[in-house]
């Protein structure tokens, strides 16, 4: 197996601590388990492409205000040592009907490990997304299942259920295809999604 840039190392580690700390659901867990043993099986290749958006100004306050929990403060340490090497993206297309007039500039995907991403390979994903302040981001499905780690304050939805908010730390799972959609209040909004495809 090659071996991985240690920074990404580091970020895999956090990331499997915290999923395994704070994704309780079954689904999530059964998903995140497939997902780091396939990455602790085998590696893809390096894309050391960087491409920043007007989003990541929030970054700095984001990482300043750190979780109570260690897992989680571990998690976005190793977010934001890796970050420099990583490539953001705006979302290609999407439901005006559903998302706010800032939603363009407002939001960036980041791709970690997974198609397009820092590690490129096709059976997982494991990303990112950063809302700027007072954002909504649209409503969207998509066939691989999900699981959500959320790193600060905002509301999310699943279907035609209620918005909710899991709280710093909150996980939840998302069945292939089903609606969901997420939106910032007063401060960024950071999460982490871990996505089967395999």
């Amino acid at each position: 197996m090659t071996e991985r840039p240690a920074a990404l190392g580091a970020l895999i580690d956090a990331a499997r601590d915290a999923y395994s700390e704070f994704a309780t659901d079954p689904r999530s867990r059964a998903s995140i388990t497939r997902i780091f043993d396939a990455l602790h099986r085998s590696t893809g290749a390096i894309e050391a492409e960087r491409m920043r958006l007007p989003v990541c100004s929030y970054l700095p306050s984001v990482a300043a205000n750190q979780p109570k929990q260690a897992t989680l403060r571990t998690l976005v340490d190793a977010f934001v040592s890796l970050e420099p090497q990583l490539s953001w993206r705006r979302r290609s297309t999407w439901d005006a009907a559903t998302a706010s007039d800032n939603f363009h500039d407002g939001h960036g995907n980041c791709m970690i490990i997974g198609p397009g991403g820092f590690e490129n390979r096709s059976d997982l994903g494991l990303g990112v997304s950063l809302l700027a302040p007072n954002v909504r981001y649209p409503d969207h499905d998509h066939a691989p299942e999900e699981t959500y780690l959320v790193l600060s304050e905002g509301l999310f939805r699943q279907g035609d259920g209620n918005w909710f908010s899991p709280g710093v730390g909150g996980s939840f799972h998302n069945v292939p295809m089903i609606r969901h959609a997420m939106r910032s209040g007063g401060k960024p909004l950071l999460a982490f999604w871990a996505l089967w495809m395999g």
